[in-house]
């Protein structure tokens, strides 16, 4: 069951619908993995260039922020209001006062990174009624918080394979001629005494100038990003974003004709990148996956445990809604896609069982073998299933039989923001 989070359109002969970022490597077993003596500090090249298989499908994408249930309030001490335009689209398009139209738009793009703990993300849109369209993009697994969590550092092959990735964004931000840009990074950041050294050599060496935001922040963005996915008869949503090296958890109160206000949230030290590097990647025994949950588990229960979900699960008004690489993944492999397809998993909705069956299916695998999946390929195959052990301990916190997958994150969360700002009627 998909949901309409956007639409695909033809695209141009010199467009693509996987994005010509990053050549493939010509030998992509040489991609290092988690437990292999050489795994994550090897040559740059391979791992630089191993996300090529399963980047979004963005070139010429619309992302509609479509109109949903929400209006605008006040929130209560410790609470965040969306204030946003998406609550009333039909009336403000066009007509409202201080609002730009597409016309008004031309010429005006907008640019948004995010510098994850195992990615760099990045995207290029122009505002348009419901929303913006995707005009350019790119992501590569550079995984800058190998050994962060260890170590309080971020090490100097990390940074190297970052900074040539950030290379590439800033050429893709002057070619589009970027008139507004925020570039964002998160908690490998936050974790590393040397990080201030690092975006000094960033805004040095590729121009890109790069903030490290909090983790109340992060949450902000991607509650906003995906606000238009949650459901109007829900009276609760738990919304969580599984990263490299942290977990986030947002607890949502829905009301009928009301923002969503984030009643709760919690930031879990706790992501694919520090689990894996714990727990292996290649071959992952149900003893070895057990363990794995039980960790996360112990981080994820406590804050669930006071949420008083009890109500809303007995009358099926909780909605879990997911949005990481993690969920889009397992939403990928559970329809079989050739070729990942953003507008066949923004919105898709999963039950555990279909989850619990692809997790089964990949602890069956090697590195090779979860590799050779065109929804995974070589650089996330070492990560997989740490990210699968996260969101197992979050379905047995809050079993809530199904899982609403969001393939939009802080990148759509700045864009939308920075264009709200500028009186886009985004």
């Amino acid at each position: 069951m998909a949901g309409g989070g956007g639409f695909e359109p033809p695209l141009t002969e010199s467009e693509s619908a996987v994005l010509p970022l990053d050549d493939p490597p010509a030998d992509t077993s040489l991609a290092p993995k988690l437990g292999a003596s050489d795994a994550l500090s090897t040559d740059v090249s391979p791992i630089e260039h191993a996300h090529c298989q399963v980047y979004r499908s963005r070139c010429n994408t619309f992302i509609r922020m479509r109109a949903g249930f929400f209006a605008p309030g006040q929130g209560r001490k410790g609470e965040l209001t969306l204030e946003s335009t998406l609550h009333n689209l039909p009336q403000i398009l066009n007509g409202r006062p201080g609002c730009k139209t597409q016309s008004r738009a031309d010429g005006v793009v907008y640019g948004a990174l995010d510098l994850g703990s195992n990615n760099c993300r990045l995207l290029v849109a122009r505002p348009e009624a419901e929303g913006f369209r995707v005009i350019d993009a790119f992501s590569r697994i550079v995984r800058l918080g190998e050994g962060v969590s260890e170590t309080g550092l971020l090490s100097d092959a990390a940074m190297d394979r970052t900074l040539s990735a950030l290379s590439v964004c800033a050429k893709k931000l002057r070619q589009r001629e970027v008139t507004r840009f925020r570039g964002v990074a998160t908690e490998a950041c936050r974790l590393a005494t040397n990080c201030d050294m690092f975006t000094a050599r960033a805004t040095e060496e590729t121009g890109v100038e790069l903030e490290i935001i909090s983790s109340f922040e992060e949450v902000e963005l991607a509650l906003h990003s995906c606000a238009p996915l949650l459901l109007g008869s829900a009276s609760h949503a738990l919304l969580f974003d599984i990263g490299g090296c942290s977990t986030e958890l947002i607890w949502v109160s829905l009301k009928g004709g009301t923002a969503p206000k984030l009643v709760d949230w919690t930031s879990l030290s706790c992501g694919v990148v520090s689990l894996a590097e714990r727990h292996g990647g290649d071959r992952i025994s149900p003893d070895i996956f057990e363990s794995m949950v039980a960790e996360a588990a112990a981080m994820v229960e406590p804050f669930v445990a006071v949420l008083g979900i009890q109500v809303p699960l007995a009358g099926g008004s909780l909605q879990l809604l997911g949005t990481s690489g993690t969920v889009t993944t397992i939403a990928g492999l559970h329809q079989g896609l050739k070729r990942y397809d953003r507008a066949k998993v923004d919105g898709f909705l999963l039950d555990f069982d279909a989850i619990r069956h692809e997790v089964n299916r990949l602890l069956q695998m090697d590195f090779d073998g979860r590799a050779a999946e065109p929804c995974i390929g070589t650089g996330r195959g070492d990560v997989v299933v740490a990210g699968c052990a996260i969101l197992e301990a979050i379905l047995r916190a809050c079993p809530a039989e199904t899982v609403h997958v969001a393939d939009r994150g802080l990148r759509e969360g700045m864009l939308l923001k920075m264009m709200q700002a500028d009186k886009f009627s985004v």
